[in-house]
């Protein structure tokens, strides 16, 4: 098969893929019909699970023997949670975070 076929088509599989997930929530629960208790329940810990599973991922390399000895990770969350606490918008604590990152691992612990 043609390279270009495949790419085309392999797109085209991924957007029918989510234009159909994304469809399929309005049909299931459509306008009169009761959420069910699960799905209340998950759109309630999911957020936070996804969040928890992101900080472990991100702070998994992270060795406390070696320099910088996870400086610029632990203090890039810190402004994370400081930024955070404080604006209470979700876009400026991720980008603050990571320029803060970026910063520190090109600038400060080279």
């Amino acid at each position: 098969m043609d390279k270009t076929l495949h790419d085309i088509l392999t797109v085209a599989v991924i957007a029918a893929a989510t234009m159909s997930t994304r469809a399929l929530s309005f049909i299931v629960f459509s306008e009169g019909r009761k959420i069910p208790r699960v799905v209340l329940f998950l759109s309630r810990v999911l957020p936070s699970a996804v969040i928890g599973m992101l900080i472990v991922y991100c702070l998994r390399n992270i060795s406390p023997l070696a320099y910088p000895f996870g400086a610029p990770e632990f203090i890039s969350v810190a402004l994370v949670v400081l930024l955070h606490l404080w604006l209470k918008n979700t876009l400026v604590s991720i980008v603050g975070g990571t320029v803060c990152y970026m910063l520190l691992i090109q600038l400060v612990f080279v």
